[in-house]
């Protein structure tokens, strides 16, 4: 059963839950204390006696469409704000926090600040941003773990959390209870002004080419957009052009996204919400749940025409119908080859032939990799539009680039943007002024005009939204962080990432090797390791993980030996229990294990993982395709009574090589030890593979190609970071809290200066901590 506590006086809810269609029973169980109630939402079998006594037994069922619901939306034990609910309407948003504040979030007594608490940091994060969009003023607080001692000797530790805490008046309420609700005071009585980040000065009509341009009778066929420019969502942009066919000129449309499940999320939380609350379209789109109304998930029929939404991974759907309208989202996700059938692209354009004189084709996406950019290809073929806005000063036409942003001593609030011309500097607030009287220019003018490709980066975005204090705020914290400036560059600048050093020196590797003080320094929360399978021997590494996935490499062991006969095993499980000594005295064993199962010893691996423990040593089978997680962790044991992890090796080799490349200690950096084991052979196989761009029937892709070099240490290293993505994604492991609950060591541990007496002698520190217990 679904379970609410409540105030008894909050009868009130189980009505607003009535209302929204979830079915809902107020209650005072006997078990309760003081002034606590309780709310059932889709009451179960379990209630058959209650309702008995009601009078409703038909009411009494199994299962719960509530719960469903939640698993749908992926919140059930995943407390976070699903992100179509943080652009979702103004009144929309406002009623998502008045359900939130009823539950966790309470008022002053004299009704001035309104807070809501929470230990998910997820579901505080969006709180706040929910409130920022909505224009007030956030203030996020740190509330650190307690501990309680209780006269019988039992002591209890609280987790740590977080409070937001902002203004409002009743005039916009944050609560539905009415209790809380007469708490608040009127504006009145307070300042209102203040309680807001910006208010709206004036309302100006500014042309909207972009969207204009998709008209039925506009010469050209194909739009291209780069989802560079975030706020102005593209996507949106996409579904309003859907609205506009269905209203004004009805035919056969497609809507193509990367996979089939994103297609059936999108028609559910995005298209049909739009059918449904615009007059327009419900008159044309019958309602769904009419007998023959033609209108499904996946099909949305209306007079004269029809909608296919199917995703790009299907080349079923691809063929399904000829389509006058065809609408590709997010095309840099598409797979290169869909069932043998060649790119999707090419495939869902061939579905207009039919229609080639009057067709039209808006195709966007975020740009991603260079040279492997299926929008950026598409992009080099357009007129290359680019808009161009007049300096305040000279009146020079130019784009806002990157190049001319302007900052000082890495101050985000000194941004601004340098004319190209007369090096005048223009402020935020000439923002509006420089949208205003700004126009598209094509920048491939021997184009023959039948495709045209707008870039629009987000430092065109308006005032009050990203602004560039905005941009130089994430890239100075970004630039550090080969990872971060990727997704800077792509989102941002809207632009491709132009992968630089493919490949890394191993001298370099090798001559940061540092002393460490112990076997594990102290800031390791746990240790993985990552095994390899050869026909003669086997290879491991063992790595300490800490906050940010900073990584420190422990040991690394050779064992040569016949596969085929149980001594190697044998020694191997000795080795693989054997505890490593932390800085601060504490023995840790390896929390998992991840092992090689692709060679020749398959069933072997598979033997050895049930006899050690199927949960800690989990066998693992590469995958080489770009963009795959790095672990697959499956929901059951298969056939064979073990957990067989797929591993995106292409994704992990990618992650490592960056990190490879962050020079400062912190988040993602690497160490190394100076131990024999830890030679120059090592670091040329941890920096063997080399990432190269191939060619596919004309398609470009990249691939990792050791070029016939050993590779060991490098798949080793990729095998412990599975283990610690799966001990993460699956397990519970919270690096950052656990290195948050340990306190930085008062005196450095000097493991020169211990002798093996006093190492072996020194009583051991237990941990209650599992993952350092293995």
């Amino acid at each position: 059963m679904n379970h609410i506590s409540v105030d008894e006086s909050d009868t009130e809810l189980t009505e607003h839950l009535k209302d929204c269609g979830v079915e809902a029973v107020f209650r005072l169980p006997a078990w309760r204390k003081g002034r606590c109630a309780n709310i059932v939402i889709d009451p179960t079998i379990r209630l058959k006696s209650f309702f008995e006594n009601k009078g409703d037994v038909n009411l009494a069922r199994h299962g719960s469409d509530f719960t469903q619901a939640l698993r749908y939306l992926d919140v059930l034990g995943n407390k976070h704000i699903p992100e179509d609910y943080l652009r979702s309407s103004r009144a929309q948003r406002l009623a998502l926090i008045q359900g939130l504040m009823d539950s966790d979030g309470s008022i002053d007594v004299d009704g001035k600040r309104c807070e809501f608490s929470n230990i998910n940091r997820k579901l505080v994060d969006g709180m706040s941003e929910i409130l920022e969009s909505l224009g007030y003023k956030v203030s996020i607080y740190d509330r650190p773990s307690r501990t309680k001692a209780y006269p019988n000797g039992n002591v209890y530790t609280c987790q740590p959390g977080w409070r937001v805490s902002w203004t409002a008046y009743v005039e916009e309420p944050m609560f539905r209870l009415t209790r809380k609700v007469a708490r608040m005071r009127s504006s009145s009585e307070g300042r209102p002004t203040q309680a807001k980040r910006r208010r709206i000065e004036a309302i100006e009509p500014v042309a909207s080419v972009p969207v204009r341009c998709i008209e039925v009778s506009s010469p050209s066929h194909l739009y291209l957009c780069g989802k560079g420019w975030i706020p102005t969502h593209n996507t949106e942009c996409g579904n309003n052009w859907l609205g506009y066919v269905v209203h004004h000129t009805p035919g056969p449309m497609m809507y193509v996204l990367p996979t089939l499940d994103m297609a059936k999320r999108t028609s559910k939380q995005r298209i049909a919400p739009m059918i449904e609350e615009m007059p327009i379209l419900r008159e044309r789109v019958k309602d769904p749940r009419s007998r023959d109304s033609g209108n499904t998930q996946m099909v949305k029929e209306f007079p004269n025409g029809v909608l296919i939404i199917t995703g790009a991974n299907s080349a079923t759907g691809l063929r399904s119908m000829p389509a006058r309208f065809l609408f590709l989202d997010e095309v840099d996700a598409y797979d290169d080859d869909v069932d043998g059938e060649g790119s999707p692209i090419n495939l869902a354009i061939k579905r207009t032939a039919t229609f080639s004189r009057n067709r039209k084709i808006l195709m966007v996406s975020t740009p991603n990799i260079a040279g492997a950019s299926k929008i950026e290809a598409a992009y080099e073929a357009s007129d290359q539009r680019q808009y161009h806005v007049p300096c305040t000063q000279c009146s020079h036409l130019q784009s806002i680039e990157w190049q001319q942003i302007r900052f000082e001593d890495n101050n985000p609030d000194t941004a601004c943007f340098e004319c190209i011309s007369c090096g005048h500097r223009m402020q935020e607030h000439d923002k509006p002024k420089l949208l205003a009287k700004g126009q598209w220019i094509s920048m491939n003018p021997e184009a023959d005009g039948k495709v045209r490709g707008y870039h629009l980066s987000s430092l065109y975005s308006p005032n009050g939204w990203y602004s560039w204090a905005n941009a130089v705020e994430d890239f100075l914290a970004a630039k550090n962080d080969p990872i971060l400036l990727k997704d800077w560059t792509n989102t941002v600048l809207g632009q491709t990432w132009q992968e630089t050093g493919e490949t890394v020196d191993y001298e370099l590797l090798y001559q940061r090797r540092e002393h460490y003080p112990a076997d594990v320094p102290w800031h390791a929360e746990v240790l993985t390791c990552g095994v390899d399978v050869q026909d003669d021997r086997i290879e491991y590494e063992v790595v300490g993980w800490g906050a940010g996935e900073e990584s420190w490499s422990v040991d690394y062991i050779r064992l040569y030996g016949d596969l085929s006969r149980p001594d190697i095993w044998n020694i191997l499980v000795d080795r693989l229990r054997k505890p490593y000594r932390r800085q601060d005295g504490v023995l840790m064993n390896l929390a998992q294990v991840c092992m090689d199962s692709g060679g020749h010893y398959t069933d072997e691996v598979y033997a050895f993982s049930r006899k050690q423990g199927a949960d800690w040593l989990i066998p693992i089978k590469g995958a080489s395709q770009a963009g795959k997680p790095i672990a697959t962790f499956p929901k059951t044991r298969n056939k064979k009574g073990i957990y067989l992890t797929l591993v995106g090796t292409d994704t992990a080799k990618e992650l490592i090589y960056q990190r490879y490349r962050i020079l400062e200690p912190g988040a993602g950096y690497c160490h190394w030890p100076v131990k024999d084991c830890f030679d120059e052979d090592y670091f040329k196989q941890a920096t063997a593979e080399e990432k190269v761009r191939k060619y596919k029937k004309g398609v470009a892709y990249f691939e990792w190609d050791a070029k016939k070099k050993r590779n060991e240490a490098l798949d080793c290293r990729v095998y412990a970071l599975t283990a610690v993505r799966i001990l993460q994604q699956h397990r519970g492991l919270d690096l950052e809290r656990l290195a948050e609950q340990r306190p930085e060591p008062e005196v450095k541990i000097d493991q020169a200066d211990m002798s093996s007496e006093a190492i072996s002698t020194r009583p051991r520190r237990l941990s209650r901590s599992t993952y350092l217990n293995g």
